[in-house]
């Protein structure tokens, strides 16, 4: 489960900020290439948490790509998504698995951080799940709704009743935690939950629920990342490129051994096999193609400079950020370009 919480965020960025206020910050950007940047056997730690498309680190991890490319990476794990994300923005960590709208708040606060890697969007691990008598969004009209508010679940509900001409005002909406919503539903104390997995399932089956919109219907709506400080980036080019190459032959060697790959994660999960191929439904590992898409300039949610914007607006609206960041600043897809030129 990950949780997404911008209140302990802003704690968490107002500290941080102070130890930005007497330091310069250089404005060199990287680059993809090779040959470049410091040498060094300190290992690069990166951050990761229970989320379906963060566990294959492990098999980059397990199956030696990391020694292949000769990177020395520490794996971090938090049970807690926040927790994470807290020890990246105070330097704990040199890079995080992270939700594509956390990286909003650092961003418009002017904390360099730069997304090098897409490594999956959500595609039906969310959803808004109903009673079985409503069949639409505009069914509920003046119905309980839960979800937790400043989340990817709160954005989605609100662009699904925009698209039907409903306003958060025209429905009964409750700010709680998203297992609270799941939990409520299933009792019978909502009428309808935005939600994410393993709650999603959960509601359908022991709430009798039905999920009339996942995100599997909005791609690219909810994206995951790799995120690295801009230290790491400037000092270690080449290392931070070798992470993501080591990271799509794990991919490829999963989808050439894909029992022994599920055994792994399933492991790491620590839930059965099923259950894990199960929540590995719900999303979309990012190839390198993929990413290259991702990374290249479009007026729509396949371009993540574009989504990250809607985003920003919205948390903007809702009081959650100070201002909208200039999202593109915080991209660098040069090492998958790089990747994907050597491959050719």
């Amino acid at each position: 489960m990950r949780l997404k919480k911008y209140i302990a965020l802003a704690m968490v960025l107002l500290t941080f900020g102070l130890l930005l206020a007497g330091c310069g910050k250089s404005q060199t950007e990287s680059t993809g290439s090779t040959g470049g940047g410091k040498a060094s056997n300190t290992p690069i730690k990166i951050g990761l948490s229970p989320w379906a498309g963060y566990y294959p680190w492990y098999l980059a991890e397990e199956k030696g790509f990391f020694k292949k490319y000769g990177v020395n990476v520490e794996l971090v794990w938090f049970p807690v998504y926040s927790d994470a994300l807290q020890a990246f923005v105070t330097e704990k960590l040199d890079a995080d698995s992270v939700v594509l709208s956390d990286i909003l708040a650092p961003a418009s606060k002017g904390i360099p951080v730069k997304v090098v890697l897409v490594i999956d969007n959500s595609a039906g691990a969310e959803g808004i799940v109903v009673k079985p008598q409503y069949n639409s969004i505009a069914d509920l009209k003046g119905k309980k709704v839960g979800t937790e508010f400043g989340t990817v679940d709160h954005f989605m509900l609100v662009k699904e009743l925009d698209k039907v001409g409903l306003k958060e005002s025209d429905v009964q909406l409750t700010n709680m935690s998203i297992n609270d919503a799941g939990t409520a539903f299933i009792a019978g104390n909502l009428d309808a939950a935005s939600i994410w997995e393993p709650f999603l399932s959960k509601a359908v089956k022991e709430g009798k629920g039905k999920v009339i919109m996942s995100s599997a219907d909005s791609p690219g709506l909810i994206a995951d990342l790799l995120v690295f400080n801009d230290k790491t980036i400037k000092e270690r080019p080449d290392d931070v490129k070798k992470i993501l190459m080591a990271w799509f032959d794990a991919l490829e060697w999963w989808k050439q051994n894909p029992d022994e790959a599920f055994g792994i994660l399933a492991k790491k999960a620590n839930t059965s096999v099923e259950d894990y191929k199960t929540l590995n439904k719900g999303v979309k590992i990012f190839s390198l193609d993929d990413n290259l898409k991702a990374f290249t300039k479009a007026d729509n949610m396949q371009y993540i400079g574009y989504t990250g914007t809607e985003i920003a607006k919205f948390l903007k609206s809702k009081g959650m950020l100070e201002s909208i960041p200039d999202v593109e600043k915080s991209l660098d897809g040069s090492f998958v370009e790089a990747i994907a030129k050597e491959k050719k």
